[in-house]
């Protein structure tokens, strides 16, 4: 099956993360297209999709939020996974607004959501995030757990296995 993985990444932490699930999926057999989102015109040529975002200030960055609500017709219309990536010390589910999340997945119809810890590394942050960051108590360093986005990766590859083969389908393109 043809993925898109689409991550919408602000100081690279979660686009490794998404390379890492991009790897283990073509380890299954898969071809992955990984793009940020704002590179995504259509969906229309992949079979599945895998949408993630680093989460700041508890909501998605915009360019993932704006693909979802540009390409909510196709992203129904095909499997569909959403992941975040919150704050070095705790779960993105906890810095995550649980509400956004659970009506972003809804409108796009995913089949889960799957929250990661990041990394975070003060030198590279502007002063407006390093203050959200001080508030928030956050301790530096690489806090993600790649052997888990991993074993998420390969519960996404059993699902997809055990679809049945379908063409894909084209419900029109993604809103400019």
């Amino acid at each position: 099956m043809r993925i898109l993985l689409a991550v919408a990444s602000r100081h690279q932490g979660t686009w490794e993360i998404g390379e890492v699930l991009a790897q283990r999926l073509r380890d299954h057999g898969h071809e992955v297209d990984q793009r940020a989102p704002e590179d995504v015109a259509t969906v229309a040529d992949h079979d599945a999709v895998v949408l993630g975002s680093a989460v700041y200030t508890a909501h998605w960055l915009p360019a993932a939020r704006d693909l979802a609500d540009r390409c909510a017709e196709e992203l129904r219309a095909r499997p569909v996974w959403t992941f975040s990536s919150g704050l070095a010390t705790q779960p993105a589910n906890s810095a995550n607004s649980p509400l956004e999340i659970a009506a972003l997945r809804e409108r796009i119809g995913a089949r889960t959501h799957r929250s990661f810890r990041g990394r975070l590394d003060r030198s590279v942050l502007t002063f407006t995030e390093r203050a959200i960051i001080a508030g928030g108590r956050a301790r530096e360093g690489d806090h993600r757990d790649m052997a888990a986005v991993a074993a998420w990766a390969d519960t996404i590859a059993d699902a997809l296995a055990a679809e049945p083969a379908a063409p894909r389908r084209s419900v029109g393109a993604c809103r400019a």
